[in-house]
């Protein structure tokens, strides 16, 4: 398919120039013969095309007015979007008018509902010592929960000490009637004893008669 358009010299020597630099290049790494030969001679036609643009006068601006026509005269249009809010807050002004006269909404009602306001802040202020007392009282009775509580833990211990001390108690009194029976019993182990010692004795006594 042909394109339509003006072909010019610069862009042509452009993408010949290009295109021999980089054939030159695939020559260069696949090292091909004559690689460098045609990378110099693509980077020289580059070099050169470089130095003619730089000399090439560029073409005037296009003047977008005469297909867009609204881009002409820009301020005169930037006012009148200056002016417009102005005259959006009139009618915004007027509709919130009518709408406060259609709701009967006057300065006596703003008045009525400040004086309103009002007598809530004095009663509010009123309630507030009230308020004030019942959380002292409050506090007063969490107090006293927490003293039961404390006493209570109190008699718990006071109880289980004296428990301790019955059963203590008890154990020594054991131990002192251990000790009055063991008492007896050495008592009369050793009148036993004594006993066994004066039998021994007579049978001694009359073996050595004989």
């Amino acid at each position: 398919m042909a394109q339509k358009g003006k072909i010019t010299v610069t862009n042509m020597v452009y993408g010949l120039g290009a295109a021999i630099v980089i054939v030159g290049a695939l020559f260069k790494i696949q090292h091909w013969p004559y690689g460098s030969l045609i990378l110099t001679i693509g980077m020289v036609v580059e070099a050169l095309v470089f130095t003619y643009s730089a000399f090439e006068r560029q073409q005037a601006d296009l003047d977008w007015s005469l297909v867009y026509p609204e881009l002409a005269g820009g301020q005169s249009l930037g006012k009148k979007k200056k002016e417009e809010p102005k005259d959006a807050e009139g009618l915004l002004s007027k509709k919130l008018d009518n709408l406060l006269k259609e709701a009967k909404i006057d300065g006596e009602l703003m008045a009525s509902l400040g004086n309103s306001i009002k007598n809530f802040e004095g009663a509010a202020k009123g309630i507030s010592p009230t308020v004030d007392s019942i959380a002292a009282q409050k506090k007063y009775g969490e107090e006293l929960s927490l003293a039961a509580a404390q006493m209570e833990s109190l008699n718990s211990l006071y109880k289980v000490q004296m428990e301790s001390a019955n059963r203590q108690a008890a154990i020594n009194e054991e131990a002192v009637e251990n000790a009055q029976k063991l008492k007896e019993q050495m008592a009369s182990l050793a009148s036993n004893l004594s006993s066994l010692n004066g039998v021994y004795g007579g049978m001694l006594s009359a073996m050595n008669k004989n």
